[in-house]
């Protein structure tokens, strides 16, 4: 068994197919969200162009398929996005509001059991009409009328709508991952193996492991400000943390080679029930994407197939997979707890989509690094309610609240995210088999 506690590490094309699709990308290259300073209505259109620059190098067929259930089409992301502030903004806060079509809401509402009846998750990738140009004539229906009710509402953020609509900004930036994220599933699924951008992805320097000290004692973690978050991030609260240390960067591609050629796959030892159950059930030998070649690892990026990068974070793994790691290298995970009170000391600086590097990158130097951006980071925290948690009233209540059951938190952000989304007390959560989503692995050790 292996023990990594100290050692050192071993073409974004713009297409004019379609002029309804083409007149949303004019000048879409990078768009970060605008500050808070600037008015909603500006803040709401760079967000929602966000979403379709993210589109740019796309072909219609792309927009409609769906490669496994986790997986939604393009398509339904856009549409899905745009029903939710349909839902939740213009219904309730604009009274001259007429919905677009009556069968939009039946297949684009996601998981809100009280806002109605929903098409199954599994089958959206059958669902050919709204055609692509139907559902980008959607999303400026809503546009419109969302930029109508923000001219009435103006700079008075003591309007009801206000907050809805932050949220829904907040909401379509998790749907520009997903709609990343999904879009690598398809194509990795089709023998062509297209090629999302040309981007050259970094050649970077082996940087050795180092660790910090977490004192023990009783912090306060959660979010106290005034500034936006999810509802599952409060309350602020006291959370004791034993004496323990973290790592200073991210577990490398060559690092988890290790584990691979030391038979972790194959050594029961190492794995939980459920993962080892899930290990001989897949056939999982490696994490997702990765392919081996004439005894050599191949990965598989939104930049195309390519030689793995032995220094570059390893992704694409799930709970399992990145507990079982942390049980050969002699560490284990970190408890959120831990890692927040690590990461508030940090800047949010990292790797965000906002670079346009289209996968993770790997460590500069020493110091702490790599908290935000690159991956997100498995914790050995179960998705639970933070003490006095109470999900708000009604359909909007369900955002969070009712996923927290066999769920494991994951902390940070990763190269898909927006900076602008990114928080020190952001609590992702997924189950403990996912790995579509950029996760990886930062160790965490008793004292």
């Amino acid at each position: 068994m292996g023990n990594l506690l100290g050692a050192s590490t071993i073409h974004q094309q713009l297409h004019s197919r379609d002029q309804t699709i083409f007149s949303f990308k004019s000048a879409m290259t990078v768009v970060p969200l605008v500050s808070a300073s600037h008015t909603l209505a500006a803040r709401y259109r760079s967000v929602r162009e966000a979403t379709v620059a993210l589109c740019a190098p796309l072909e219609n067929e792309d927009f409609v398929v769906s490669s496994m259930d986790d997986v939604s089409p393009t398509k339904w992301h856009l549409a899905h996005t745009s029903w939710f502030f349909e839902t939740f903004v213009l219904a309730p806060y604009l009274s001259s509001y007429v919905a677009r079509h009556p069968r939009y809401a039946f297949l684009f509402n996601s998981y809100y059991v009280q806002a109605g009846e929903r098409h199954c998750r599994a089958q959206r990738g059958l669902v050919t009409r709204p055609t692509v140009s139907e559902v980008f004539e959607y999303r400026r229906y809503i546009d419109e009328a969302v930029l109508s009710l923000c001219e009435r509402i103006g700079d008075d953020i003591d309007h009801p709508a206000w907050n809805v609509l932050e949220l829904g900004l907040h909401h379509e930036q998790q749907h520009q991952e997903l709609l990343l994220t999904d879009i690598k599933h398809v194509f990795w699924t089709n023998p062509m193996r297209p090629v999302y951008s040309e981007v050259p992805l970094p050649v970077m320097s082996a940087v050795s492991q180092e660790w910090q000290q977490i004192s023990e004692g009783v912090y306060e973690i959660g979010h106290g400000g005034e500034d936006f978050s999810f509802d599952n991030e409060s309350p602020r609260h006291k959370s004791y943390v034993q004496s323990s240390r973290m790592a200073t960067r991210l577990i490398t591609n060559a690092e988890y080679a290790q584990f691979i050629a030391d038979g972790g796959y194959r050594q029961p030892a190492l794995w939980l029930s459920a993962g080892w159950a899930t290990v001989q059930a897949e056939k999982w030998n490696a994490p997702l994407y990765w392919e081996q070649r004439d005894g050599s690892w191949y990965e598989f990026t939104l930049c195309g197939d390519g030689p793995l990068s032995a220094t570059a974070p390893v992704t694409h793994l799930s709970y399992v997979e990145a507990d079982a790691f942390a049980r050969w290298a002699g560490a284990r995970l970190p408890t959120e707890a831990e890692w927040e009170v690590v990461a508030r000391s940090q800047p949010i600086t990292g790797h965000f989509v906002d670079g346009r590097a289209w996968h993770p990158s790997g460590a500069v130097g020493p110091g702490m690094q790599q908290l935000f951006g690159d991956v997100w980071q498995w914790t050995q925290s179960p998705y639970v309610a933070y003490p006095g948690f109470r999900p708000s009233a009604g359909a909007i209540g369900e955002y969070n609240g009712k996923f927290m059951c066999d769920q494991w938190v994951l902390r940070g952000a990763s190269c898909a995210t927006p900076r602008a989304h990114a928080r020190h007390t952001y609590r992702n959560f997924f189950p403990s088999d996912a790995r579509w989503q950029f996760t990886g692995i930062r160790l965490a050790a008793d004292a």
